[in-house]
């Protein structure tokens, strides 16, 4: 049996520590912070449970029992195989975090952070071990989305990244090859563009925040549901990806001569945006419709899970 080593014990951290536990490893998890450790085991227990009553674990409680607190980093990263950080998205933090990973996990370790956009090359460059290091960047939660992109930086051994892609194929990611370091990896870039547009349109006044987020949640994201942007074109055009661009490409050069501008994010610009949203909710509210939100993910992997691939 396999060990991974969890650093860091937020939504993100206890999260991955489901995937590797119902994939029937043994997890050791870690957060300097007091509190983050007392409700880590908790918290798996729970999207452990959750996951089992959707058929998606088959035994939450045998999972869960694979799964330990520890009270020191140097303890969680002692005979794993695998390492995944988690902690705040902060260069100052990664940078210290990695220093003590690298001193104190075996050599043959893998470390792995869950950045969301601090390239690799930018926390690793002075490290003895920098060439077992890369990101690897979930969605969130990274136990319902199961994408996660594989980015190492320059001095990343392919072995290290051939590696990291088995082990997350293993316990049921879908590995993502970013060849190369991008700001944002590929992800962000994507939704980037997504919310670019989407913030222009409502500070314009051509679409409410609400009229907006029907049009991807009862349109685009259906299908993006199982298929992704080229599939997607593939079959708008009877004859495929060069028949759609040849049908529709004069369009797509008027758009981008109207691209959104940077402006878009400046601070008077987001906020009308966010005014016209209108929506206030508590931090508790957040944490109850964070639940629902996982629910229903859930039970679209499920639902997933029984369906082929064409």
């Amino acid at each position: 049996m396999q060990t991974v080593g969890i650093v860091g014990a937020g939504l993100i951290g206890c999260s991955w520590a489901n995937v590797f536990a119902r994939s029937g490893w043994r997890v050791k998890v870690w957060d300097p912070v007091d509190s983050q450790r007392a409700a880590a085991l908790s918290i798996i227990g729970h999207s452990l449970r959750d996951l089992a009553a959707l058929g998606l674990v088959e035994d939450a409680e045998a999972a869960h029992s694979q799964v330990s607190v520890v009270a020191t980093l140097e303890e969680a990263v002692d005979g794993v195989s695998y390492v995944q950080e988690s902690g705040p998205e902060r260069l100052d933090v990664k940078i210290e975090l990695f220093r003590r990973l690298d001193g104190a996990a075996a050599p043959g370790t893998i470390l792995g952070s869950s950045t969301s956009a601090i390239v690799a090359s930018k926390f690793t460059e002075s490290l003895a071990g920098r060439s077992r290091c890369l990101v690897a960047h979930p969605v969130n939660p990274p136990h319902l989305a199961p994408v996660v992109e594989l980015c190492g930086a320059p001095w990343t051994s392919i072995e290290t990244k051939q590696r990291a892609s088995t082990i997350m194929q293993s316990v049921g990611q879908v590995p993502v090859d970013v060849r190369r370091e991008v700001d944002g990896f590929v992800l962000n870039r994507l939704q980037a563009a997504l919310l670019t547009e989407a913030f222009r349109l409502v500070q314009d006044g051509v679409v409410s925040p609400e009229d907006l987020d029907r049009t991807v949640a009862d349109g685009l994201g259906l299908r993006w549901a199982f298929m992704g942007p080229f599939e997607t074109i593939e079959l708008n055009a009877p004859n495929g990806i060069a028949d759609y661009c040849e049908r529709y490409v004069s369009w797509f050069r008027r758009y981008q001569a109207d691209a959104p501008p940077a402006a878009v994010w400046d601070d008077a610009s987001w906020q009308r945006a966010v005014a016209a949203w209108g929506k206030h909710p508590s931090a508790a509210e957040i944490v109850q419709k964070t639940a629902w939100r996982n629910h229903r993910l859930a039970a679209l992997a499920a639902h997933k899970k029984t369906q082929s691939s064409f």
